[in-house]
């Protein structure tokens, strides 16, 4: 079988998780990584998240930790030293010969290096270079300091999560930045098939913070266009993650019918008749009122019977996983979900599966320098350009890799979406079906009031923000004219992509056999929750509930009370590793290999990001938990008050960033005391030092702290309300967002995809679809139907552009 990225040379020159979590994809893949690291090694080598909470001893001299293994295994390591001329000649040498350059080094230090990407360029003309920073490669924010945390605080996401008698909180974990290293795995694929298409390479910016947006808030700034003048509070979700006799277990109501469901669970149906409850957003102001009755039921029952009983009515629902208990769940054990790297400990395999192609199996990570002989002594292998080249032509727009491929899209609600919208913004012909008897059930959980005469369904925020450039029909798939019409368009298709638990589209007949007997050469990929086998196959899972069971909601919350979810982010995760995986299949059918099932369980993509907590346990013994807004990578890190009720979060994550916040805010009482020089000496005093930062906030204007902070290189940001992102100064001035009119909706400003090719965000050619909006359309085009043929579809709601029960 064959590997897919065999023969792909990809130079890592980044640090911490984003870039090591891309270049990890690529090397399973089959990609030759060799990380190329200074004289002192990556600093993640030494990293041990125990060990910097102080909860457990740091790593023997000479060892690296165990999250360094997991995201580094299979690679090579050579070391140069890019401050030295030699070294810098040594790293032009190896791009002669290498496909890809991935670095994560402050915006404009490759320039200063004299590698940037023209450089590289000159040396290898078809060479791509991947560039992941907080904020991107340009704009006014572009060196501006940064953390996840401050991130999350300033894209409406901590804002938006915890209870009303604490401070916000953020997302535990390092969320952002697998989220981030996906969406750069997906733009890195993306540029090595434009190369080959086009001979000439890409330089790919990444940016952390865009990437963030689309993925720690449900579109709210959208919501914003739509209701002026709302705003969304702090919440926690009810039902959410509920205290059973013997433990913790996750729910999730995200259309009204799971709603009415759950209340017959816990034995309250008359809660599901309450037209106030029937919302996701208007049960946040009745919590006290449903959690006592959700606790009330769940005292007397025991984690698996609420999960028998939520399974056996179809409400999304897990048990809460830890560093500890997914090491024991059936359904990973069943799948054989976790092996062991080659350093002894367990860890998450690939979260896809190809049906033709294979992965690599996991080698060990490298030592420090362990291949800078065999790597740089090596002769190139493609003959670089004459010094001097020329730099590469400018680009009048981003390159279009999928054009004239075409996608059938069956998925619903947001992560299935995102993959579709990926692959229409480079270039594909995306047509989603929906039907007028159940249209994407997303289109009614936007929390949007419709003015008179708009049409609830195409009001969305997450519709709109995950459907744009697509084209949009209705079939009645229970029907023997829709599904004969849906057969059709598979025969014409290059992807068809479903997201729903297995048994929905199996019943229509078109699981991988009967798509492979109407088109061998169509690859097929499915999202399911929880995969294809095991005993929770057939469950329903939304994002939150992949949150609670892979242990991304046990590290999320205050020390003292229940986990929470990070809420969605496994959406988007889920999808562009999706399109990662398709643009893999796609190049093992161009190496000959045709057509072929692709699997991606959203379950085993959350187990991937939160693959720290089970290498910690499995490695040290040490369990993670929930610290609140406090992490191993900072101290102090939290969330303070300042003047006007207005909240900033702040991360020191360096020494010398504790002295530049000493020095910006004039805390003596803080210079004066030698121990907090050193982060284990602030972590040990974190309560004092949150006590001083209180009382020094607490009169100060949000803006001013935060400008004189970040002027002295400390990562900072104001807490935004989600729907106050927008106007964003450093977006705006990117041109993330791109405006259309939709007919119902009006004007909208649509986010980009994250990542720039060249200077250039992939086009957001058109608003997001109607429901039906392309029905003539797409079926005349593709099928040659007449006008007597649509409107016999039509009158026998075959098709449509309204839902039959509205």
């Amino acid at each position: 079988m064959a590997i897919p990225l065999n023969g792909v040379r990809v130079l890592d020159l980044s640090t911490e998780v984003a870039g090591p979590y891309a270049t990890k994809l690529l090397a399973d893949a089959g990609a030759d990584v060799v990380k190329i690291e200074a004289p002192a090694g990556d600093p993640l080598r030494r990293w041990k998240a125990s060990a910097q909470l102080g909860d457990a001893a740091p790593l023997p001299e000479g060892e690296d930790g165990a999250l360094f293994r997991f995201l580094n295994a299979s690679k090579r390591s050579a070391v140069l030293d890019l401050e030295t001329a030699e070294g810098r000649e040594a790293l032009i040498g190896l791009a002669a010969s290498a496909d890809l350059v991935v670095e994560s080094f402050v915006s404009g230090r490759m320039a200063e290096l004299g590698l940037s990407f023209a450089a590289l360029s000159a040396a290898n003309p078809k060479l791509s270079l991947l560039s992941i920073t907080p904020f991107g490669q340009d704009g006014p924010w572009a060196a501006r300091p940064a953390t996840e945390f401050t991130l999350q605080a300033q894209l409406g996401s901590t804002p938006a999560r915890g209870y009303s008698d604490r401070m916000p909180l953020s997302a535990g974990g390092r969320l952002g930045e697998y989220v981030s290293g996906t969406y750069a795995s997906a733009g890195a694929l993306a540029a090595l098939r434009a190369a080959r298409i086009s001979g000439q390479g890409e330089h790919v910016d990444v940016s952390t913070c865009e990437a963030m947006l689309l993925s720690f808030q449900t579109f709210q700034y959208i919501h914003a266009q739509l209701e002026p003048g709302t705003k969304v509070g702090r919440s926690v979700e009810t039902p959410s993650i509920e205290h059973a006799k013997d433990g913790w277990v996750g729910f999730c109501t995200i259309t009204g019918q799971q709603w009415k469901d759950f209340t017959v669970v816990i034995d309250r149906p008359e809660l599901g008749e309450d037209p106030a409850l029937l919302a996701a957003h208007t049960r946040f102001g009745e919590w006290e009122k449903v959690s006592a009755a959700i606790n009330g039921w769940m005292k007397e029952h025991t984690v698996a019977e609420a999960v028998e009983k939520a399974e056996l009515l179809r409400v999304p629902v897990a048990p809460i996983g830890n560093g500890q208990t997914v090491l024991e769940t059936d359904q990973f054990v069943e799948r054989g979900v976790f092996e062991k790297n080659p350093a002894g400990f367990a860890q998450p395999r690939v979260p896809y599966r190809l049906g033709v192609g294979e992965n690599r199996p996991f080698g060990p990570a490298p030592a420090l320098g362990q291949h800078t002989s065999e790597v740089v002594g090596a002769p190139a292998k493609r003959g670089a350009s004459a010094p001097g080249a020329p730099a590469p032509p400018a680009r009048d727009a981003a390159p279009q890799p999928m054009e004239g491929l075409v996608v059938v899209d069956f998925t619903a609600f947001w992560a299935g979406p995102v993959a579709t919208s990926y692959f229409s913004a480079l270039g594909a012909d995306v047509v989603k079906i929906e039907s007028i008897q159940r249209p994407d059930g997303m289109r009614f959980a936007g929390g949007i009031t419709p003015k008179e005469s708009q049409k609830l369904w195409e009001l969305s925020p997450v519709v709109h923000g995950a459907n744009t450039n697509k084209r949009g029909i209705t079939l009645d798939l229970d029907s023997e004219a829709g599904l004969a019409l849906a057969k059709r368009l598979i025969e014409q298709a290059d992807i068809v992509i479903e997201n729903f638990s297995p048994r929905v589209i199996e019943g229509f007949g078109l699981g991988w056999d009967g798509v492979h007997a109407l088109n061998p050469e169509a690859i097929m990929v499915r999202m399911p929750a929880f995969g294809l086998s095991g005993p929770w196959r057939d469950r329903t899972g939304f994002a939150m509930t992949i949150e609670q069971a892979t242990g991304l909601a046990w590290v999320t919350g205050y020390p003292d009370r229940s986990p929470i979810v990070p809420r969605g982010c496994c959406d988007p995760l889920g999808g562009m590793t999706a399109a990662f995986a398709t643009l893999l299949a796609l190049e093992v059918r161009r190496q000959g290999g045709g057509g072929q099932l692709v699997e991606v369980p959203l379950v085993e993509v959350g187990l991937n990001a939160a693959a720290e907590q089970v290498a910690e346990y499995s490695a040290y013994g040490e369990l993670l938990e929930r610290r609140g807004n406090r992490g191993p990578g900072a101290a102090p890190q939290g969330v303070y008050a300042c003047a006007n009720d207005e909240l900033i979060a702040v991360a020191v994550t360096t020494d010398e960033q504790w002295r530049a916040l000493v020095g910006a805010l004039g805390a003596a009482d803080f210079s004066a005391d030698a121990a907090l020089g050193s982060a284990q000496g602030r972590r040990a005093a974190q309560d004092a030092i949150d006590a001083g930062l209180a009382a020094i906030f607490a009169e100060r204007d949000v803006a001013d702290c935060v400008d004189v902070l970040t002027k002295a290189g400390v990562p900072a940001a104001p807490l935004l309300n989600a729907r106050d992102v927008r106007p964003h100064p450093h977006l705006e001035a990117r041109g993330f967002f791109v405006t259309h009119e939709h007919p119902e909706a009006g004007p909208i400003g649509y986010p980009s995809f994250p990542m720039r090719f060249s200077g250039h965000y992939l086009p957001v050619q058109r608003a997001t679809h109607l429901l039906g909006e392309h029905n003539d359309e797409v079926l005349r085009e593709k099928l040659g139907l007449s006008d007597d043929e649509l409107t016999k579809l039509r009158a026998d709601k075959v098709i449509g552009e309204r839902p039959t029960f509205m």
